[in-house]
């Protein structure tokens, strides 16, 4: 009786370190390949998105889907996006007065960027007053921060062509935000995915 005990409580031990490895398991590859968490740094995303908030990153859909116009991405930037040393962004154009970056530089940063999809491929776009202007028409940006201020990134009237396979990327908070304004649009092969849904804080549950 003692050896059917014995042997019962190793059979109860062995299956629960098993299941605790597949949950291990599984949790790290919806994490590697299908989900991704990720907190936001910055106040580029206001009001959509503040400081320290929680998101979860769709890593599966753009393998087989084109970002869409409005689509919340994480994705690489090009290399300089951030220049510590110089305090600006470099594009991979010549600067052009009164028109955004026309293209990134060669190389991508290793930093995670997000930022919304205002323009896509052989989009003409132009920023006026902090709005974007696809053809000549400006966009319904109900997402955008309303009193955002105005910098040398808010008046770029000079169109550009958006290059094939590329994406232009802008935070919803224009006045706080270094973006493909002053960096270029981002190819596709940059993006790492779209931001679906919010989990933290509590009071900030919900999709995007």
């Amino acid at each position: 009786m003692a050896h059917t005990k014995q042997h019962s409580g190793r059979s109860s031990l062995i299956e629960l370190v098993t299941i605790v490895g597949l949950a291990l398991g599984l949790f790290l590859l919806i994490q590697g390949f299908l989900v991704k968490p990720f907190r936001i740094p910055s106040e580029s995303m206001v009001p959509t998105l503040e400081v320290g908030q929680r998101v979860l990153v769709d890593r599966v859909s753009f393998r087989f889907t084109d970002p869409e116009r409005g689509d919340v991405v994480v994705f690489k930037p090009p290399q300089g996006a951030d220049d510590d040393e110089s305090g600006e962004a470099r594009c991979g154009a010549p600067r052009v007065e009164g028109s955004v970056c026309s293209r990134p530089t060669p190389q991508r940063s290793d930093t995670n960027f997000i930022k919304r999809v205002v323009g896509l491929p052989g989009d003409k776009l132009k920023v006026i007053k902090n709005r974007v202007y696809i053809g000549g028409k400006r966009l319904d940006e109900t997402y955008i921060e309303a009193d955002s201020a105005c910098d040398d990134l808010c008046e770029l009237p000079r169109e550009v062509e958006i290059p094939r396979g590329h994406y232009f990327m802008m935070g919803d908070n224009r006045g706080a935000s270094l973006d493909s304004r002053a960096w270029g649009p981002v190819p596709k092969s940059w993006l790492i995915g779209q931001a679906f849904a919010t989990y933290w804080p509590p009071g900030k549950i919900g999709t995007l």
